[in-house]
Formats: structure tokens, sequence, C-alpha cells
């Protein structure tokens, strides 16, 4: 690849005590309304945790307890007395101030900074030139997304909590991010649907389902097969509304609006099939090229890089279609076909 512009890392936290926070038969949830039961967590430095489970099951309420943004509805919360925490959520690029600079921004965290030094910082964001120095109202949302990290990257937490952090990321980017947290020294907690970035920087998955949330033993292709399975049983156990015996005809009809509402789906799936093997080969074509050694004859050829950057483009694009083949495939099998 090309040098790319994008490259931070976390600064050492403050202190690092042990433990960082604790739940203790917590409850969680929205006003009187319990979302999650039980919650139990010892979080170290070190810790590099992962939350699974579907949209609704209570994810981003399990991050908001972690960071203090809701009350515990029952059990105790227990903070280190030197606790840090960084937290970004998609909404936090919404509260950012529009008429503000990106140096503005970094000087309501430390008045003392002095401009060359936040804009240094910012550089390593992508933030270069007099970029750092205009409003951010007409930021994109991959700028806006990378500030917003910056932002929590500069207060040097030692717990960092992520909520779909790569939403509006580019490839760089999402790299660069990978790398840092790599290095980071404190606690993460994830909530990504970025498969690459949990397989890279997490080793611990917590499931959070049926207001739960315990440790999930396997890998995120066990959690996949695992979704498949359950949407799987629960489609099975729906009972059957009481009706007259069917007929052959109704049996008949049965199949036949069986067969319309799957084809869809099969026809889903033969599509990511066909995808996927395209860029498999694309990528098998690329690495090929790289391996030849005339190909770094000539040093200031640019093919280099863009066979990196292609190689690199279509491991994503591969990382994202088997994503989405797993969820076709188990919307498939939950709706009965064989």
């Amino acid at each position: 690849r090309a040098a790319s512009p994008i490259s931070f890392e976390f600064r050492e936290p403050k202190k690092l005590p042990q433990p960082l926070l604790v739940l203790d038969d917590v409850a969680a949830g929205y006003g009187e309304r319990h979302v999650l039961d039980h919650i139990k967590l010892n979080l170290s430095p070190g810790d590099r945790i992962a939350l699974l489970g579907a949209n609704g099951a209570g994810k981003s309420t399990m991050i908001k307890l972690l960071a203090g943004v809701s009350s515990p509805l029952g059990g105790t919360r227990t903070e280190a007395r030197d606790l840090a925490i960084g937290y970004f959520a998609q909404h936090q690029l919404e509260q950012l101030v529009p008429s503000a600079t990106a140096v503005d921004h970094i000087k309501r965290l430390d008045e003392s900074i002095g401009e060359k030094d936040a804009r240094d910082f910012l550089g390593g964001f992508g933030f270069s030139g007099d970029r750092a120095l205009e409003p951010v109202e007409p930021f994109s949302g991959g700028e806006k997304a990378r500030l917003c990290l910056a932002l929590t990257v500069f207060q040097r937490p030692n717990v960092l909590l992520l909520d779909e952090p790569t939403n509006h990321l580019d490839l760089d980017m999402r790299e660069a991010l990978a790398e840092a947290l790599n290095d980071f020294t404190g606690a993460l907690v994830l909530v990504a649907h970025d498969r690459s970035l949990i397989r890279t920087c997490c080793d611990t998955l917590l499931l959070v389902h049926d207001g739960c949330v315990e440790p999930f033993n396997g890998d995120l292709d066990d959690y996949a097969r695992f979704l498949a399975k359950r949407d799987t049983k629960t489609a099975a156990a729906k009972p059957a509304p009481a009706s007259d015996p069917p007929t052959k005809r109704d049996d008949r009809r049965g199949r036949a609006k069986q067969r319309t509402d799957v084809a869809p789906l099969r026809q889903q799936l033969q599509h990511i099939e066909r995808e996927l093997a395209k860029t498999e080969a694309k990528k098998r074509e690329a690495e090929t090229a790289l391996a030849d050694p005339a190909l770094y004859d000539n040093p200031k050829s640019d093919r280099v890089a863009e066979l990196q950057r292609d190689a690199a483009q279509y491991a994503m694009t591969i990382e994202r279609l088997e994503s989405e083949w797993l969820e076709a495939q188990g919307a498939l099998e939950s709706a009965g076909s064989d």
C-alpha cells in the first residue's frame, strides 16, 4: 500500500487501576423498563471485549451503562478512582459544533494546547493543511467520525467504549484504528458490524440476548451458525393457527407460496456467491501480480501501490460478502427451505 496520511496511536493512559470498572448484579434500561438484568463484569486493563447480539437486544444499553451515561436500575456499578472513559457513538457526530473548527474542538478539551500542537495531533487523523482550521459544518460523515475519534483519543482514556466506530470510515482510517487499538493498553469494549475489526482487536465475546449479558463460547463463525440455528428453531416453534384440516389444494398452494417466498432469498444467495467468486478471483490476480519480481524493477512506478490498494479493498469486500452470505443463508433456513 502507498503510505496513508492517517496514522495515530493512543497515548499511554495517566493511570491504569486494577480493576477499572465493576458491574455487580446490575440491571439496565430506561425509566422503569429493564432491558438487561443480572449483569456481572469486571473490566481490567488489557481486556478486549466485543458485544454480540441482534439489533435491539441491548448492546447500546450496555455501552451507555459502562459509560455512565445511564444509571443502573439495580445492583452496583463501581468505578476506579482514576477511571478515564473514552466513549464513541454515532450520535456524537451530531454534537459537534458546526461553526467551530477541528482545532477549536481540541482546545475545548485542553485550553493550554497551542495551535501547532493541536494541528500536529489532528494531522494523524487526516486533517492536514488548513482543513483543521475550517468549520466542521460542511465536513463529510467520514471526516466528522474521524474528528470524534480524535477527540476520544486525545483524552487518554483507560477504558475505551466504541459503538459502531467504523460506519463512516474509509479503508485507511479503519486500518489505522485497528493498529492503534492493538497497541492500546487500557480496556476496550466494542460494538461493531465490522467482523474484521472484531477479529483483529477482540479476544473475548459477550452475547447480549434475552435480557442477559453472558460469555459466548466460540468465534464469529460459531456465532453466525448460532444465529442461523436459533432463527430456524424460532420459525419451527411458531404455533400453527387453528383451522380445518388442509385439503390437497391447500397443500399445493402452501408449497407454491413457500417457493415464492424463498425464491428471492435463493436469488440473493446466488448473487452473493457469484460476487464472492469474482472478488476472490480478482484478489488472487492482484496477489499473483504482486509476487512477480519484475513488478519492482521500476521504483517510480505507482503500479505496486495500486495493486496493494486493490488487494486490500478486495479483502474487505470478501469480508463483507461473507457476512451477507451468512445472513442470507440464515434467512433462507428460517424461511423453512431445504
